[in-house]
């Protein structure tokens, strides 16, 4: 049987406080909400006309992916509110990736052309509302 005399009491004590100082502490980690959670737009160039769907979409993260249905290679530009981000040339059939974090207003997606063309593509317009809600609770994200 063991006693508890002073000595062991002493180690007792210390054992206790070296194992709470481990435990929890400081962390260097801030709990600060994440931002939302990235949006995929999709846009198809034709020989008429560009367009962009959904085309309308809150503030934040945006990943818009184009495909070039046309039968020229074509430059892709998003232009902005503090933005002007350029892709390509986009050959026939490919397509191209942006990725952005948009703030709130309205954006031209254009396609251009090093050749000269009997008539111009018509841009798309993309209307970017106020900020999307965090996406610290949603399941299944990187």
């Amino acid at each position: 049987m063991l006693k508890c005399g002073p000595g062991n009491a002493f180690a007792l004590l210390a054992t206790a406080a070296f194992t709470a100082a481990g435990c929890g502490g400081g962390s260097q980690f801030k709990n600060a909400p994440r931002p939302p959670a990235p949006v995929q737009l999709t846009g198809v160039i034709r020989d008429d006309k560009l367009t962009v769907s959904p085309d309308r979409v809150g503030a934040g993260p945006v990943i818009l992916f184009i495909s070039n249905q046309t039968q020229q290679a074509h430059t892709i530009t998003l232009d902005g509110v503090d933005t002007k981000d350029t892709v390509g040339p986009v050959n026939p059939l490919d397509t191209a990736k942006i990725q952005q974090t948009l703030k709130q207003g309205r954006y031209t997606v254009k396609a251009g052309s090093t050749q000269a063309v009997a008539r111009e593509i018509k841009p798309a317009s993309l209307s970017v509302g106020p900020q999307r809600r965090d996406s610290s609770n949603q399941v299944l994200l990187p």
